[in-house]
């Protein structure tokens, strides 16, 4: 039986996948949340749950340890937890910033820390990360949370070469606009992070509402479960692809900017923002 350990549950993709992955006979799925009430449904599926606030060490400590003690290790991490801080790069408030890159970024590295130990142990294991199309091209008025999915882009990499020789896979799961609370959520940090009067309002007025629309538009944005299904192959698969872009609409962006370059890419945004 595989043990797997699922952040950041209580909606969206990371509910979606507990919902997939626990009817798996084959797989053992910790649900976790920084609040278990959040959570406690989904042990209707079969998934077991923990608390797990991904800011907190001896929270994340105390759920590796809870699933150690049972199982001998965590044999499949799943780095889900995260969400959008949005706001011009002069304008955002540097405490918020900081908040956003303790949950995207160094709570995922403190928690693979932890399981890593007993994958080595184990001579195998599997690190998920849940990263972005955002970690492969940048938008305006979403510089931080970009930053955040770049430096999850990187520490993917990195851990990929350094932990294959124990039998340890990485994968990156990239979505593009996925229809849950993010965009809310990034849509409501928008506004919050720019002044009513300052030289940015215009901007993030358009961002703001572009941002609405794509969101909208079942032409570019997908369900939870479009993502929960590439996540179970990336769990299961015997050798799983090192990134997977979800929707036809984040590939052929990323591929653009790649294509095309960085000049031809910001005059598509400066139509679409203006």
């Amino acid at each position: 039986m595989t043990t797997v350990l699922i952040t950041g549950t209580s909606s969206g993709i990371g509910r979606a996948t507990v919902a997939r992955l626990a009817r798996r006979p084959d797989l053992t799925v910790y649900a976790t949340a920084r609040k278990v009430s959040a959570i406690a449904d989904l042990a209707d599926t079969g998934a077991r749950i923990l608390p797990l606030d991904v800011t907190d060490e001896e929270s994340m400590r105390a759920a590796v340890a809870a699933i150690e003690a049972e199982h001998g290790q965590v044999d499949v991490l799943v780095n889900n937890a995260g969400y959008g801080e949005y706001g011009p790069i002069e304008e955002t408030p540097m405490e918020r910033v900081r908040a956003q890159f303790e949950t995207n970024v160094f709570g995922l590295s403190r928690l693979t820390q932890l399981v890593l130990p007993g994958m080595r142990r184990a001579g195998r294991g599997r690190i998920v990360n849940i990263s972005s199309m955002g970690g492969r091209l940048v938008f305006p008025g979403g510089g931080y949370y970009h930053a955040s999915k770049y430096a999850v882009e990187a520490i993917s990499d990195a851990l990929r070469q350094e932990v294959r020789p124990f039998g340890i896979d990485v994968a990156i799961v990239e979505p593009g606009l996925i229809r849950t609370g993010f965009g809310a959520v990034a849509s409501s940090s928008l506004g919050a992070g720019a002044a009513p009067d300052g030289p940015y309002r215009k901007m993030v007025t358009a961002v703001d509402t572009a941002m609405a629309k794509s969101y909208e538009n079942p032409m570019l944005a997908a369900t939870p479960d479009a993502v929960a299904r590439v996540i179970e192959h990336a769990v299961t698969a015997r050798r799983p692809r090192t990134r997977y872009l979800v929707t036809a609409a984040a590939r052929l962006m990323v591929h653009s900017r790649r294509l095309f370059g960085a000049r031809a890419f910001d005059a598509v945004n400066r139509l679409q923002f203006r």
